[in-house]
């Protein structure tokens, strides 16, 4: 048997850690980019509070690609 059952109230558990995980994923690796050019340049948080929202656009996007056009 292949694939999740579809009496399973577990099934889609899986995808739904990937899609946590890419949100999550995006907005720690541009907010640390951010961070780290904030330390550079000497600004007070200004880089990584864009790179959490360019971030989390990105990861919501990524999202949107993978899992969202009607079942690719």
């Amino acid at each position: 048997m292949n694939g999740p059952r579809r009496d399973d109230p577990w099934a889609g558990m899986g995808i739904g850690w990937a899609i946590v995980s890419t949100l999550v994923a995006g907005m720690v690796v541009l907010g640390g980019l951010g961070f780290l050019l904030d330390r550079i340049v000497g600004t007070d948080a200004v880089l990584t509070a864009i790179g959490l929202v360019l971030g989390a656009g990105f990861g919501i996007y990524i999202v949107y690609l993978r899992y969202g056009r009607g079942g690719e």
